[in-house]
């Protein structure tokens, strides 16, 4: 029987049953303390279900499950190769998914809300740049605005154009260089009316 059940029956039985609870500091070295916590160390317990061993067990499963099915969709899609930004870490190597203290991703930007949003448009390429509309709006004008390339990509924001220059460091494939290269160009990446196409409204993002 369920121990809340015989809890239930026990204060049900007589109004005067009560249940008394006493603080006794395992320094004190008193026996019954001693019984009861060499019989909870001794137990071992072999759940029906696994999932409801514990909050965490059922934290880290749902998880895992989440990050399996997104690497399976994931690599499935052919556009992953041209709309995903792929950065490095600290080692110059791909970054993994991985969700534990919150992962490599968001102990750079989840501490500012805007610059979280900021990063994920620019790393999954939903960012109102050239190559964006030529995606989406193709009447609209996607070449860049100071220069001669003819389409504003990625790779010409992050190191060729002129307008982004706020931040010096060559590698800005790391992640962290890539923050830091956002947080100087606030406006890069960003659903903005840019003064460069006056005709653009972006009311309809």
């Amino acid at each position: 029987m369920d121990i809340l059940e015989e809890l239930h029956h026990f204060f049900s039985r007589n109004s005067s049953n009560s249940i008394e609870f006493w603080e006794s500091p395992s320094h004190l070295n008193w026996y019954l303390h001693k019984a009861v916590n060499h019989k909870l160390k001794s137990f071992n317990s072999t759940p029906i279900f696994l999932c409801k061993t514990s909050w965490n067990f059922s934290s880290k499963s749902e998880c895992d499950n989440i990050l399996c099915n997104w690497k399976i969709t994931f690599q499935a899609l052919d556009s992953k190769r041209n709309h995903f930004l792929n950065l490095l870490d600290v080692n110059f190597n791909f970054i993994k998914l991985f969700y534990a203290k919150g992962g490599p991703w968001l102990q750079l930007f989840g501490h500012s809300n805007s610059l979280c949003v900021h990063v994920t448009r620019a790393i999954t390429n939903h960012a109102p740049i050239g190559e964006y509309r030529l995606r989406f709006f193709p009447r609209e004008e996607f070449k860049c605005p100071y220069g001669l390339y003819p389409i504003e990509l990625w790779r010409h924001i992050l190191y060729n154009c002129r307008r982004f220059n706020s931040y010096w460091n060559p590698r800005r494939d790391s992640l962290s260089h890539f923050v830091r290269f956002l947080e100087a160009n606030p406006n890069t990446f960003a659903f903005i009316d840019f003064p460069y196409f006056p005709s653009v409204s972006w009311s309809y993002i």
